[in-house]
Parts: structure tokens; C-alpha cells; sequence
């Protein structure tokens, strides 16, 4: 029990803050919900609900994937906060679903009210604004690898959407999840406006319908790219980059084969390389405690990096690799 929560303080700092602001706003938009009835509260109470899950087992799974290796599982856990995303898309995609059958119902069966207005709209505004703390929190942590020129001011907001691709699997869906939060807490806002001071009273169940579309493009790309982690997927731009340190040691000849392999959070390295066939062991023992601390001073997250060595063929194969292998 002590290492369990040893390891919760390596989780996902966003995805913890998200657990318990989204758990809170829950709470209010249900008292609000049963108070009005107001289908487009319904829809928020469906998301801060299903968030306030996901991004606990998120924060759970971010922290157990650091765990070490252990002798039955040797390959550590780093692909287990991919695993755990793969649930956690699961639960959206059923609220996504829950959420555009309840527009859908209430756009057939409309009814107009003018009850309870300011309620719905000072219970979304707080929301909106809880949610927004939560997305700096994880635009903070996207950001936090870049120069602090780049990220002075509000520049950190341009430059998070800029590297999202690059965030880590649970600072990510804690990014796309509040980006639809903070955006339909402000549409449902507009939709009890509208629906509440014009003929269009069906507004607030085509918000509800929007809501659950944009959840349902969350849970695509998540889901994708947990699914490739899961697996193990390859990093070509970080193949490119440990590629061109490796060639800058004098005494490595070529790159036969190079493999980064991304699980979770971490990356696993195999390298083959080219060397004089004349270097004694203990010239090889050098150059690979050489490369090995270079690569793991230079990127952050490595686990292991194994290197094997061969005699030098040559032929320029790393190079004419690197030409045929897009980096973008």
C-alpha cells in the first residue's frame, strides 16, 4: 500500500485536478438538473459525471505505469495507462451516446419554461469557469518542455494546441476532454438563452446533440492513439533525432537498424550499430555507456536502451534510411 501511493504522486497532475473539479461540478449540475429538468443540464451532468470517472482512473493509471519491472512482468507498465484510456474512452462513448438520445427526445417533445433561467445559467458559467482552470492545468503541462520565451503570457494557450501531439497519452485526453467541457458548458449556455427568449425552444436539445458529437470525436482520437501505445507504437521523428546523436560519436561507423518504441509515457530503444571490426570489448563497453547516457540525458522518459553491435559493412545504410523515412 505504501508504494501505491508513493506511485500516485508520479500521476498525471492535470488528470487529478480534473478528477476532482469535474466530481464537484457534477454534483452542482445534478442538483440543478433535478431542480429544472433542463435537458441541456442533463447533457453537462452526463459529461462532468463521466469525466470526473475517466480522469480518476486516468490519474490512477498515469501514476501505476511508472511502477518498475517486476520479475513476471519484465517489460515494466508503461503501456498500462494506454490500456486504461482504452476504458476510460469506453464510458465516454456510452455518455456520448446517452447524451444525443436525450437531444434528441427533447427536440421532439419540446416544451417552453422560463423557470429556473438564472439557476441553468449561474450553474454552466461556474462550470465553464472550473473547466477552464482544469485545461490551463493540462495546456500548463503540454507547454512545460518548451523554451519559457515560448511560453510567456498567454502564448502557452497557442503553443498547447500547436504541440498536443506530442503531450503525454493522459495529459492529453484530460486536453481534448475540457476543450469539449469548457466548449459545452458555453454552448449550453447560449441554448437555455436562446431557447428561453426566442420561438427556438428546441435549442437546448440540439446543443445536447452537439455535445454528444464532439464526445464522440474525443473517444475517436483517443482511442486510436491508445490503441497504437497499447501496441507499441514507433516514433519516427524520435528514431530521426536519437539517430543523428548516435552518428555524432567518432567512433560508430553506421546504424544498422533503430527502433523507439513508445509504451505509455516511456520509450524503449534498440540499437544495432556498425563499428570497426578490430574494437577491443572494452572500446564497445565505452561506446555504449557513452551513447546510453547521451540518449537518456537528451530524452526525457527512457526506460532502457539496448544496443548490439556489428562490423562495419560498408554501406551507408542509416543515412539512406533517414532520406526514404518521412520525420512529419
Amino acid at each position: 500500500m505504501r508504494e501505491f501511493f508513493r506511485l500516485l504522486k508520479g500521476g498525471t497532475k492535470s488528470a487529478f485536478w480534473a478528477a476532482c473539479v469535474n466530481t464537484i461540478v457534477a454534483i452542482i449540475k445534478t442538483i440543478a438538473y433535478l431542480i429544472t429538468g433542463n435537458v441541456a443540464m442533463f447533457a453537462e451532468m452526463m459529461h462532468s459525471f463521466g469525466d470526473a470517472a475517466n480522469q480518476l482512473f486516468v490519474f490512477v493509471g498515469s501514476a501505476l505505469s511508472k511502477k518498475a519491472p517486476t520479475e513476471r512482468f519484465p517489460g515494466g507498465f508503461g503501456r498500462l495507462v494506454n490500456l486504461v484510456l482504452l476504458g476510460a474512452v469506453l464510458v465516454v462513448g456510452v455518455l456520448a451516446y446517452e447524451t444525443i438520445v436525450e437531444g434528441i427526445h427533447h427536440i421532439s417533445d419540446t416544451t417552453h419554461s422560463e423557470d429556473w433561467f438564472w439557476l441553468n445559467i449561474s450553474v454552466l458559467g461556474a462550470s465553464a469557469l472550473l473547466e477552464a482552470f482544469v485545461l490551463q492545468k493540462a495546456m500548463r503541462e503540454i507547454t512545460e518542455h518548451l523554451p519559457a520565451e515560448k511560453i510567456s503570457g498567454m502564448k502557452f494557450v497557442f503553443q498547447s494546441y500547436k504541440h498536443v501531439k506530442e503531450a503525454k497519452p493522459a495529459t492529453k485526453l484530460v486536453f481534448l476532454e475540457d476543450n469539449v467541457a469548457v466548449g459545452g458548458a458555453v454552448l449550453a449556455l447560449l441554448a437555455i438563452v436562446i431557447s428561453t427568449y426566442t420561438p427556438f425552444h428546441s435549442a437546448t436539445g440540439y446543443a445536447s446533440i452537439i455535445i454528444g458529437a464532439m464526445l464522440i470525436l474525443v473517444v475517436g482520437r483517443v482511442f486510436l492513439d491508445n490503441a497504437a501505445g497499447a501496441l507499441g507504437v514507433a516514433d519516427v521523428k524520435m528514431q530521426a533525432r536519437i539517430g543523428a546523436k548516435v552518428l555524432q560519436h567518432e567512433k560508430v561507423r553506421d546504424i544498422q537498424d533503430l527502433d523507439v518504441i513508445k509504451e505509455g509515457e516511456s520509450f524503449h530503444i534498440e540499437l544495432k550499430l556498425e563499428v570497426d571490426p578490430k574494437m577491443t570489448i572494452a572500446e564497445a563497453d565505452d561506446v555504449r555507456d557513452y551513447i546510453e547516457k547521451r540518449i537518456k540525458e537528451g530524452v526525457k522518459g527512457v526506460t532502457d536502451v539496448i544496443i548490439e553491435f556489428d562490423e562495419d559493412d560498408k554501406i551507408d545504410t542509416w543515412r539512406s534510411l533517414s532520406k526514404e523515412t518521412p520525420t512529419s
